[in-house]
C-alpha cells in the first residue's frame, strides 16, 4: 500500500543480475518498488517500533537471519488457531479490526513501509490486540517461509495499482506473488482483494484464477458492496472523494 516511488535495491530500471547472482545474504535478486519510509515519525511511533515491533515478530523471515528458508511454526505461534494474512497493510486500520473482531484467529501482516508499520503498532496497542504478528518487509520474503496449506484467509487491500503498462508486472496480482501466494493458502481459503482501478480489476480477473482460485460472485452485488465485516480504510475514502469506484473481489483456493 506504499506509493509509486521507487527503492530498487538491484541495478537501475528493471534491469536485473545475471539469474545466478544472489545478494550476500544468499537471497535471491528481487526487486523492490516502493517506499520504505515516508516523513520523519512521530516520538511515539518511533517508540513503539523500538518497544514493540520484535516483540510481534512472526519468526525469522529475513534471508539474513534464515538463510535456509525454515518454514515458521505456526501451530506454536498461534496456539493452533487458524491463521489470516494482509498483505500490505497500510496503516493497520483493516488488520486490527478483523483481529479484534475474530480474536480466534491469529493475523499475520506484512508492510515494507515503516511508517505505515508504526501506525499499526499504535492501533494494536490501543486495541490491546494479542493476536497480531508483523513483518515489516517485502512479503515474498514472509511467504517464503510459510508453511505450505497453513494459511485460512488472505487479504489484498488496494494495492500499489502501478497504472503505466510498463509497470504492471510489479503489481501483486502477478505469477510472481500469486503463485507463492497460492502455495501458503489452505484448500478452500479464502482470498480478497479490494481496488479502485479499473485495469487492477481486469488484471486481478484474468491473473489470480490463473494461480489456482475459483471467484465467488453470482452477481453483481458481490462486487460492487463491501463485505460484511469490512472497515473502510484511509485508501478507500481517498478513492471514493475521487469518485472511484471500489471494487471486492472475492475468491476461493481450489
Amino acid at each position: 500500500m506504499s506509493d509509486d516511488t521507487e527503492n530498487n535495491p538491484a541495478p537501475s530500471g528493471d534491469a536485473r543480475p545475471n539469474a545466478v547472482e544472489k545478494h550476500q545474504s544468499g537471497a535471491p535478486w528481487r526487486n523492490f518498488y516502493g517506499r520504505l519510509k515516508g516523513k520523519q515519525l512521530k516520538d511515539s511511533q518511533q517508540r513503539y517500533l523500538d518497544e514493540d515491533l520484535s516483540a510481534l515478530s512472526p519468526g525469522a523471515v529475513g534471508w539474513d537471519e534464515n538463510p535456509d528458508r525454515q518454514k515458521l511454526d505456526l501451530g506454536t505461534l498461534f496456539a493452533g488457531r487458524d491463521v489470516w494474512l494482509e498483505v500490505g497493510f497500510g496503516g493497520g486500520e483493516h488488520l486490527v479490526h478483523q483481529a479484534t473482531n475474530n480474536p480466534d484467529v491469529g493475523i499475520i501482516g506484512a508492510e515494507p513501509y515503516i511508517n505505515g508499520v508504526a501506525m499499526l503498532l499504535g492501533k494494536i496497542r490501543r486495541a490491546k490486540a494479542g493476536n497480531i504478528r508483523v513483518h515489516p518487509g517485502d512479503a515474498r520474503d514472509l511467504m517464503d517461509v510459510l508453511p505450505e496449506q497453513s494459511i485460512s484467509r488472505a487479504f489484498l487491500l488496494y494495492p500499489d495499482p502501478w497504472p503505466k503498462a510498463r509497470h504492471h508486472r510489479r503489481r501483486f496480482v502477478t505469477a510472481e506473488h500469486l503463485q507463492p501466494l497460492a502455495k501458503c493458502l489452505k484448500p478452500g481459503a479464502i482470498f480478497r482483494v479490494a481496488t479502485d482501478i479499473p485495469d487492477y480489476v481486469r488484471q486481478t480477473m484474468e491473473e489470480v484464477p490463473k494461480a489456482g482460485f475459483e471467484w465467488l460472485a453470482e452477481g453483481p452485488s458481490d462486487w460492487r458492496e463491501p463485505w460484511g465485516d469490512w472497515i473502510s480504510t484511509r485508501y478507500e475514502q481517498k478513492a471514493l472523494r475521487e469518485g472511484r469506484a471500489p471494487h471486492y473481489m472475492t475468491f476461493r483456493r481450489l
